[in-house]
């Protein structure tokens, strides 16, 4: 008797949480869709948080991830999803570590990620992030080919957005690549400043409105006019 009153104990407790953990699901499920109606990105977060630890899978964890990058929370986004380069990562999660990596000044890490972006669905606007990324590592060879492919497969209607200024602004895709391919003129030889100037006055004439360009010409031609001995 007392062996049963056990097993019904139990059996009773086992019930009582399966309970629990469906109604806590069914109440954080409701409480994310109501938080993204509202458009409150920490509600989101902490849905997303409560439904990951009550029924993991990569699916939310990816979601929680990226609303992390879209709030600016890199590492957050990175601390949810990791740092490496798997085979079984969705499109999303590669997009996110590529992209986080990149905010948080980690180029040669990012790179990975971006390949692997490129390889998937080749596309010209992840052939400049490639082509970017390979400049600021000195990766004068590898930036070219990605240029080269967004030179030839950008449409005049792609645009892509610069931060430089305190209001955001758009240019032409082209114009953005034509630039890219000045600063690599410049790293392969800086000795001929004017090869690089040429491609600084080409992005220019294609988005007269390209204040990077501007600012680029610039400090060339500064560079261009100081003494030998300042070099």
């Amino acid at each position: 008797m007392k062996k049963n009153l056990l097993v019904l104990a139990f059996f009773a407790v086992v019930i009582g949480n399966a309970q629990s953990k469906s109604d806590l699901l069914s109440h954080y499920e409701a409480f994310y869709k109501e938080m993204r109606l509202q458009g409150d990105v920490n509600g989101v977060i902490n849905a997303l948080t409560h439904l990951n630890v009550l029924e993991p899978s990569q699916q939310r964890r990816d979601t929680l991830a990226f609303v992390y990058m879209k709030n600016n929370q890199n590492l957050q986004a990175l601390n949810t999803i990791g740092i490496e380069s798997t085979p079984t990562d969705s499109d999303l999660a590669v997009q996110i570590k590529a992209v986080s990596l990149k905010a948080i000044n980690q180029p040669q890490r990012a790179v990975v990620h971006f390949e692997t972006m490129f390889k998937r669905n080749p596309t010209p606007y992840v052939a400049y992030e490639l082509a970017d990324l390979k400049i600021q590592l000195g990766d004068n060879n590898g930036a070219e080919t990605n240029i080269e492919y967004g030179l030839t497969n950008s449409k005049d209607d792609m645009k892509y957005a610069f931060y430089e200024r305190q209001q955001p602004y758009e240019v032409s895709l082209k114009a953005a690549f034509t630039h890219l391919k000045g600063l690599m003129q410049f790293n392969k030889n800086k000795e001929d400043i004017d090869a690089a100037i040429v491609y600084m006055d080409e992005a220019l004439k294609i988005d007269p409105n390209f204040n990077l360009a501007s600012l680029s010409k610039q400090a060339l031609e500064s560079r261009k006019q100081a003494p030998k001995t300042e070099e």
